[in-house]
């Protein structure tokens, strides 16, 4: 037995005042408990326990050796606690990973207001609209759109993505306005690259009926506000989220095209490394985020326009 072991088994001979409660206690035999106070005293070079029929006391020196013991005692099951209420607290430094488009206009205004009310989270956060490995790059947290892949991450469904879709009033004047899916062949479509598929478009009608239409155009770009600087400008019709179209449709800078169909709508997650061991500076915030993705929360005025 350790040093640690056979201080701590001391420790309870002394409180229960017996070597075979000690060792019930323990779950080892009262050989066992004997052998080891032996070699405790010896190693020690004093008698530490009186030992009469009535059972085992401390001599003054074994209650100095007792006292000493029970700190450090303390101090291991201290040491022991310390990393789950380090963990319990929301503190420290997350580190989190999403979109460009969806990092700035969505997130960003959240965080900030996530730090005001936690003043000892720092935020680190990186935007890529390529996947990033969340363990290799040390990631606490990512939020990813679409159907997530089987793995060992962590996962948390927080709401859907809808996409809509805008033009300006200009560029329909100038070629016309669409009303069924095929009438976009003939247009000016400025198509989203990072997507997959970009160039082909899928719609469905208030009854379910579902249309996919290749379409084409002059611009394109992996970056949706590029795309609705373009839609502004008159160069064409696009399909954005909701989040990047909402403050130029509210402020008539674009229309709805064709919103008699719908569009697919993203699921939206939040991903992180362990399914099982999550910091409490990560749950929490997603707790946050996921009270945020309810209803027409694209329309929150503290999203950046």
């Amino acid at each position: 037995m350790d040093r640690i072991a056979a201080n701590q088994l001391y420790v309870r001979v002394v409180e229960t005042g017996s070597f075979s409660k000690a060792a019930a206690d323990l779950g080892i035999t009262q050989p066992t408990v004997t052998k080891t106070i032996a070699a405790l005293e010896k190693r020690v070079g004093a008698r530490l326990l009186n030992r009469n029929t009535r059972g085992v006391s401390p001599t003054d020196i074994g209650q100095v050796f007792y006292d000493k013991c029970k700190s450090i005692q303390r101090e291991i099951d201290e040491a022991d606690s310390l990393p789950a209420l380090l963990a319990a607290r929301v503190t420290g430094v997350v580190r989190i990973s999403t979109s460009v488009a969806f990092g700035r206009r969505v997130l960003m205004p959240w965080l900030l207001e996530f730090m005001q009310r936690h003043a000892d989270v720092r935020i680190d956060l990186s935007v890529d609209d390529r996947y990033v490995n969340l363990v290799e790059q040390g990631i606490d947290l990512a939020l990813r759109m679409g159907k997530l892949a089987d793995s060992s991450l962590g996962a948390r469904f927080l709401g859907m993505n809808p996409w809509t879709m805008v033009s300006s009033t200009a560029y329909l004047a100038r070629a016309g306005t669409p009303h069924k899916p095929g009438d976009l062949a003939r247009h000016d479509c400025l198509v989203y690259s990072s997507v997959q598929g970009d160039d082909v478009w899928h719609l469905a009608d208030k009854r379910g009926r579902q249309s996919t239409v290749r379409v084409q155009g002059r611009f394109r770009s992996n970056n949706l506000s590029a795309l609705l600087e373009a839609t502004r400008r008159g160069l064409g019709i696009a399909i954005l989220p909701n989040y990047v179209a909402y403050p130029s449709l509210a402020r008539g800078e674009v229309v709805a095209v064709m919103d008699d169909h719908a569009l697919p709508a993203q699921e939206i997650h939040a991903v992180y490394p362990s399914p099982k061991l999550v910091p409490a500076k990560v749950s929490t915030l997603i707790a946050f985020l996921a009270e945020r993705f309810h209803g027409e929360w694209w329309k929150d005025r503290a999203l950046a326009a």
